[in-house]
């Protein structure tokens, strides 16, 4: 099957690179789905991954409006390769141990609690009321990834040097978050996406935050940052990941149950 391609309009491309962030990041919580180390917390990240997975169907069934070619929130998840996806590498990164997926979220949902709150604000109704929702959601994905972090962080030897270890991964990743482009530049003028420039304070505080609870050292300002993912370059771990998520479409094109 051939894979389709977007038209991207500066709102398309936005409203893409939010599923496209949300639904890989949904995708890589739920295959902790029987691997997590407590029922509890097997459960708490299904419905993590539920909500990712929720907000990327309604930034895609906006999207697939936006473009008018009758295309639905199925083709625009299924149907494109990863070089057509424009999420965040921070979220396409395998999920190592416990650590690495807590201190992911935690990045992650420190950047899209405020972001949510002022996307809501924007003049973009649509966009603006999905954000709404995404926004209680990522109060609590905040708070969980929190909790553990600073369990993890300040708890035993071998728990702080697996926090330790998944900071040194992580961290290069963080900055893309924060970049903005022609596109971007393009709709925060208008009023209809958030600066990402103006949400890194409120960012900044909330790691020094959990960082200094969890008495895990920040990283000193100015490091080398990886970048690409929102342009559609991405580490090899996207197309391996697709593969498999993409499989039953691309194997049985169609396909209903």
């Amino acid at each position: 099957m051939t894979a389709i391609t977007v038209a991207e309009t500066p709102v398309l491309l936005h409203a893409l690179r939010l599923a496209d962030g949300a639904l890989v990041h949904g995708h890589r919580l739920s295959e902790w789905t029987g691997k997590a180390p407590t029922l509890e917390e097997e459960l708490a990240l299904a419905n993590v991954a539920l909500d990712y997975i929720g907000q990327a169907r309604a930034f895609y069934a906006h999207a697939a409006e936006l473009e008018g070619r009758g295309r639905t929130e199925d083709d625009l998840a299924y149907l494109r390769d990863a070089p057509q996806y424009r999420n965040p590498l921070l979220v396409e990164l395998p999920n190592g141990d416990f650590a690495f997926s807590m201190l992911r979220l935690l990045f992650h949902a420190a950047f899209l609690h405020p972001f949510w709150r002022a996307q809501a604000a924007c003049a973009e109704p649509t966009l603006a009321a999905i954000a709404a929702k995404a926004e209680k959601e990522a109060a609590y994905h905040l708070r969980h990834a929190g909790e553990w972090c600073i369990r993890l962080g300040d708890g035993t030897d071998e728990s702080r040097r697996r926090m330790l270890a998944a900071l040194d991964e992580l961290w290069p990743y963080t900055g893309e978050l924060f970049e903005t482009d022609e596109a971007d530049r393009d709709l925060i003028a208008r009023g209809l996406a958030p600066d990402p420039a103006a949400i890194r304070p409120d960012w900044d505080a909330t790691i020094a935050r959990v960082f200094d609870e969890a008495a895990l050292p920040l990283p000193k300002p100015g490091a080398w940052m990886q970048r690409g993912g929102r342009s559609g370059a991405h580490t090899e771990h996207l197309g391996h990941m697709l593969a498999v998520m993409q499989h039953l479409q691309r194997a049985y094109p169609g396909a209903t149950w």
